[in-house]
């Protein structure tokens, strides 16, 4: 099932990094707007250049209890395209652990075969029902501010004008960042996956699997349904600019290593909005498989983690950026467990 389905079935954005880390950071009462911000503030500049070439990444976390540790290595997406990701450093870290923990998410489990027969009932789910067009569905305003950020991003695509905001707002903030040297990054967590089988150590998934009693009438009952996502589509609308600044500023910070900067930076999300526009939805509360699923993941991860620090001497583990910094991180849930937690020097 492709991504952009997943999405639809109130998942996806759990696991598109784009989706769930483009935020900037909030602003006090009174202060400037983002894209003001970034023409005013004399240390705006160096966020324009987006690094290329050969680059170290950040350091890794460590997690310990005892003789035990957890090495955790932080995720983020998007990165510059032209960057080159080096992994020596990783690789030791690998080789010498018992254990990879994959990343954490979320997916939905019908099997290969099944979601073909599902493919029918796929067509159309971006798609607003009854045929409408955003213009019928947004408030005026709304749809005018849409218009100069989708000629400023999209182009003519007049296809776009029929999705569902939330779809729409996926693709504006896609757009966006390809047109400033941003790319979705999932090659750096492939590469891992790759060195641990080269290693030969355990790989475990720490993927939440939602298994629908009935995926077909979930899926007919979607595309029927008007989804609350006009705040999702208004906050994308409204702070891509600063966003896509604020983006670059932590991909360089992520390539460079500059543990600091990332350790400082807020990974608020943009898409909490967008989030809660599926999974607060009335088919999503009357869907037992797809309530509280931030919470589950959370917890899943952290059974897991906890896990292999018990049973291996050396653990390595996946984790996006923001699951590892600030007080409501998977690391914090681990440190109030009684885990001591360093950050890299």
């Amino acid at each position: 099932m492709s991504k952009r389905y997943a999405c639809a079935l109130y998942l996806g954005f759990l696991t598109l990094p784009a989706l769930a880390q483009t935020a900037a950071r909030p602003e006090p009462a009174g202060a400037v707007e983002p894209a003001a911000a970034a023409d005013a503030a004399p240390d705006a500049a160096p966020a324009t250049v987006v690094v290329e070439g050969r680059r170290p990444g950040p350091g890794v976390w460590k997690v310990s209890k005892g003789d035990h540790v957890m090495w955790v290595f932080g995720l983020y997406s998007p990165l510059p395209q032209k960057m080159d990701w080096d992994s020596a450093r990783v690789e030791r870290l690998v080789a010498k652990s018992q254990q990879v923990l994959m990343p954490p998410g979320a997916s939905i489990g019908v099997g290969f075969f099944r979601s073909l027969t599902l493919l029918p009932s796929m067509i159309g789910m971006e798609k607003n029902p009854d045929g409408a067009m955003l213009q019928d569905i947004l408030p005026a305003d709304v749809y005018a501010h849409w218009q100069v950020q989708k000629g400023k991003y999209i182009g003519q695509d007049d296809g776009v004008e029929r999705d569902r905001p939330f779809f729409a707002a996926e693709k504006l903030l896609r757009a966006g960042l390809k047109k400033n040297g941003l790319a979705e990054n999932t090659a750096v967590g492939d590469q891992v996956e790759k060195i641990a089988r080269q290693s030969k150590v355990k790989l475990t998934r720490t993927m939440l699997e939602i298994e629908l009693d009935d995926p077909r009438t979930t899926l007919t009952a979607f595309k029927k349904m008007q989804m609350e996502d006009l705040t999702c589509f208004t906050k994308t609308l409204e702070r891509l600019d600063g966003d896509i600044d604020a983006m670059r500023v932590r991909a360089n910070a992520w390539a460079n290593g500059d543990t600091a900067e990332l350790s400082r930076l807020d990974y608020i999300e943009r898409d909490e909005a967008c989030g809660d526009a599926l999974l607060n939805s009335p088919l999503a509360k009357t869907t037992p498989a797809l309530q509280n699923v931030r919470e589950r993941i959370r917890a899943g991860w952290l059974k897991a983690a906890e896990q292999s620090l018990a049973d291996n001497t050396s653990t390595f583990a996946l984790l996006r950026m923001k699951d590892i910094v600030g007080p409501k991180s998977y690391l914090a849930g681990l440190q109030a467990k009684g885990y001591t937690v360093e950050s890299p020097k």
